[in-house]
Parts: structure tokens; sequence; C-alpha cells
């Protein structure tokens, strides 16, 4: 199934029932209903405040369960052990993307020297959307956490900050692949923010219009994608009975391997 169809597909699984927001309702076996929002996690001023039907679903939660709880934590970047300097450890064509980019954006090669590369490229990203205006306090699962807060909602985690580190620095090659596929896709990537802040400030687009770039090789899909699923699929099984609202990242609701699907596909079984 091509690109666009299963993005079709995604839309299309949206509008029953119609929400405001990119959102589809998952029943489990043994009385667990989940609602899982297409989180972005940094956004704009006019993504917020959240819909008043969406704060009155986590009113009703019995728990919020996002990727990891943000609200208020350290950075698990603070102390990352040193490394080489950079041109001891990119190839040279990568490093010179690199320097390319970062002139473009008016920084400097000596503030990444001791960075790994997958941190690198995260870095780059966020940059990015926050030229493009976004910023970590309208995003949604930010605004989620707060909410829930205020209405004492219970927070639970897919898998934490600490876990995301591992995937992390478990990447081959301190993830050159990240950081070279952050720049080969930086224009689709730039494309891809755009669409999914309209996911959330616009209605979704007319079927015939739907588009998204392609911004991860295969194997960086296999790893931060779909095995992430399978593993978050396990765990949302292991709930107990209980509505709850699930803020996964927009991209992990749709395509090959999705959460929805394999939340499915298992309850089939």
């Amino acid at each position: 199934m091509s690109l666009f169809q299963r993005l079709k597909t995604f839309f299309l699984a949206l509008r029953v029932p119609h929400y405001r927001w990119p959102a589809l309702d998952v029943d489990l076996p043994g009385g667990r209903h989940l609602h899982l929002v297409g989180s972005i996690h940094m956004g704009t001023y006019g993504m917020s405040p959240l819909p008043a039907q969406l704060l009155q679903k986590l009113r009703d939660a019995d728990a919020l369960i996002v990727e990891a709880d943000i609200a208020g934590s350290d950075s698990p970047f603070d102390n990352l052990p040193p490394v080489e300097p950079l041109e001891q450890r990119l190839p040279p064509e990568l490093l010179t993307r690199l320097d390319n980019t970062l002139q473009t954006l008016s920084l400097h090669r000596d503030e990444f020297n001791q960075r790994p590369a997958w941190h690198i490229a995260l870095v780059l990203q966020a940059t990015q959307a926050q030229r493009l205006g976004l910023r970590p306090e309208y995003g949604i699962d930010y605004q989620l956490l707060q909410a829930a807060q205020q209405y004492h909602v219970n927070i639970m985690e897919l898998e934490g900050t600490s876990s995301q580190l591992d995937i992390l620095r478990r990447l081959p090659d301190e993830g050159n692949e990240l950081l070279q596929d952050t720049l080969t896709h930086w224009h689709e990537n730039a494309r891809l923010l755009q669409v999914m802040m309209s996911w959330w400030l616009e209605n979704p687009p007319a079927e015939d219009e739907l588009t998204l770039p392609s911004t991860f090789s295969q194997p960086l899909h296999d790893v931060l994608m779909h095995q992430r699923n399978q593993v978050w699929c396990e765990r949302l099984f292991a709930l107990p009975p209980g509505r709850y609202v699930v803020a996964a990242g927009a991209l992990h609701l749709y395509g090959e391997g999705n959460l929805p699907a394999l939340l499915r596909e298992r309850a089939a079984q």
C-alpha cells in the first residue's frame, strides 16, 4: 500500500466519529477504551487551548497515557558522555552537509562538536520547528499533561525519557543515519510539520489532497516507529479496565505497523 493510500485510510478512520483533532477510538477486550490522540510535540499559539471536547474526554478518563512525562522534568540530554570531534566521526560528505545546514541556521560546528550524531539530529529538528514558529509549550502532549495535573487525572507513560534515550543510544554509528536522514529530508520535514499542524488548526484536507513526505529510511522507521508501536501495544493491553486518553506522536497512528492496527489485530486474536 502506498504512502498516499495509507494516509488516506488514516484520515478515513479519523472521521468515525468526527473529531476536530487527529484521533480515533479503539476498544480492547476487557472493558478498556482508548482515545488515541495524534500528538505533536511542538505547536503554535493557535493550537492552544485544546478543544473543549478533548479536555472533557481527559476529565472523564481514568488516566492520561503519554510517550513520556515531560512536564517539568529535566532534559535527559544534560549529562551525555563526551565523544570524539565530528571530523573524526562523520564521513566527509555528511560533515559538509551538516556544515551547510548549520550555516543556514546561523549556527557553528563548535556548538555540536561533542554531541553524538543522533543528538545533533534532534537539535536540528527542534531548531527547524522553532524557526517555523512552533514552541514546546504549545505541544499537544505538554498541554495534555498540564491539563491532567489541573484535573487530577492520573498520568502514565508508554516508555519514559530513559527508554527513549536508550533507543537513541543504541542506534548504529551513534545515529549517523538519523542525522543523514534529517539533512537529506530537511525540506520534506518542514512540509511534514506543516501538514501535522494543519490536522490541529484546520479540518482534514480533502481525500484527493492527502499527501505526506517520507523522512525516515526503512531501518530507522523500523526502530523508531514500528518496534516502539509493538512495545506500546503490549503495554496498552496490560491496562486494567477503564477509559484512557493516549497521546502518541501523530506519525505512530498511520502507515505500516501503526499502533491502531496492531491493537486491532491483537484484539481480534
